[in-house]
């Protein structure tokens, strides 16, 4: 690659069922992990909310099934915005002349964030609301 970085294809280099091979995609999904949540703002608020989530949970006493349900919230969330990440990159890639199609698939998965993060949070009130409520009343 001109940039430096090098070109990788797992074919050419590993078995595709070997460990080496296994190995190599685990590092590439791990340095995708880190470039879309450290080199993305957002990250830091999902974050942010996830370790209060966490705590909330803790303090709170959930149940093992409601754990469940945090858990998974906080991954699907975080899933929605490495795919927006990617989205992002890609389309920088691309082209970086104002694009309206560009922009529509940008506001689409962006949107998709948004979407999860409020179903996210729409669990979290029905898991900790009642919860709050019963510590207050």
């Amino acid at each position: 690659m001109a940039d430096g970085r090098e070109e990788f294809d797992y074919s050419k280099r590993y078995h595709r069922w070997s460990l080496a091979a296994w190995l190599a995609k685990f590092r590439c999904a791990l340095r995708g992990w880190w470039l879309g949540s450290f080199s993305q703002t957002s990250f830091g608020v999902h974050y942010l909310v996830a370790l209060l989530v966490i705590g909330l949970a803790f303090l709170l006493r959930c149940e093992a099934w409601e754990w469940g349900l945090l858990i998974l919230c906080i991954g699907t969330v975080w899933m929605a915005e490495l795919m927006n990440s990617a989205v992002e990159a890609l389309s920088r890639s691309v082209s970086k002349d104002y694009n309206v199609h560009i922009r529509d698939a940008l506001d689409i998965a962006s949107g998709a964030v948004l979407v999860m993060s409020l179903g996210a949070a729409l669990i979290g009130c029905i898991i900790f609301v009642p919860k709050l409520l019963g510590l207050v009343f």
